[in-house]
């Protein structure tokens, strides 16, 4: 009995896991629309590569504006762009523009 206990619980866990990405994964998508971003660019929303210097040397989007995530606040209170000012970030995966978005939230 204690060995069908275990993998039920398991299953209970990974459902519940299940149903906690699901309901995050609207909120996810839409800030992961390329069409959605295109639009924003498309209207001038400031671009920013948040890759290395040598990744943007390398090949970039034209307009875009190379700032290391690493150094996203500082370097952009340095452009003079408002706060309430839409931006779209992007790199090669996602994961830093994660991260740099994460780090504009934090700075309001």
């Amino acid at each position: 009995m204690f060995k069908k206990s275990i993998p039920l619980s398991i299953q209970s866990i990974l459902a519940l896991l299940v149903l906690l990405a699901a309901s995050l994964m609207p909120t996810w998508a839409a800030e992961q629309q390329p069409s959605v971003a295109w639009e924003k660019i498309d209207r001038g929303v400031t671009l920013i590569d948040v890759r290395t210097a040598e990744e943007f040397a390398a090949g970039h989007i034209k307009g875009a504006i190379n700032i290391p995530f690493e150094n996203i606040v500082p370097e952009l209170a340095k452009l003079n762009i408002a706060k309430d000012a839409e931006v779209v970030l992007y790199c090669r995966s996602g994961n830093r523009s994660g991260v740099a978005q994460q780090s504009l939230i934090k700075q309001g």
